[in-house]
Parts: structure tokens; sequence; C-alpha cells
């Protein structure tokens, strides 16, 4: 059996977002503005096979062009959304040393 990859937007990380409006993680584990840079920089901390296609919309968000990766991992989609808003946290505190949040 093939393993289809799942489909990861970077705004399912965005503070600014509420739940509704499309961010699939709770507030604490969010980031200001994510990319998809920062997105695939998650991913390769966590030695994930991954896809990235830039020209691909959400289509809840249609007006805005900001890529999607397709992640093959076997486990829950919920887990791995946890684990690479944890590591995009991570990085943003340890690149600028401030609050990831972006206050």
């Amino acid at each position: 059996m093939r393993l289809r990859g799942k489909v990861i937007y970077p705004s399912y990380f965005d503070l600014k977002l509420s739940r509704s409006e499309g961010r699939r993680v709770p507030r604490n584990l969010s980031v200001k503005g994510p990319s998809l840079q920062e997105l695939v920089n998650a991913l390769r901390s966590l030695s994930m096979r991954f896809e990235v296609e830039k020209d691909k919309k959400r289509p809840s968000r249609w007006y805005k062009s900001e890529g999607r990766v397709l992640v093959y991992y076997e486990g829950k989609k919920e887990q791995l959304l946890r684990m690479l808003a944890a590591e995009m946290v991570r990085q943003r505190l340890e690149v600028s040393g401030r609050n990831p949040k972006g206050n």
C-alpha cells in the first residue's frame, strides 16, 4: 500500500487566525505569520519525508497563495500538527531569543 501524504498549510499554525478561520493548533503552540519556509525547516529538523507545493492555495483562503507541504507520516494528523507547531515555536525562540508570538 502506498503511503499518502498529509496536506499541511502554514495557516494551520497562524496565531492571528481563530479555530473557525482555520487554525488547527492551540494558541500556545501557534506563531504569528508562519511561512512555508518555517514549516519546511521544522520538517527537516524532525527528519520527516515531505514534498513542497509552493503554488497551492488553501481552499478556504483561495485569495492567499501560501503553498503547502505533503508530509509522509503514518500517525494521526493532529499528532503531526502538534509536533510541527512545537518545533516551529522552538526554532523561533532559538533564532530570535524573543517571544515566538511576535510580541
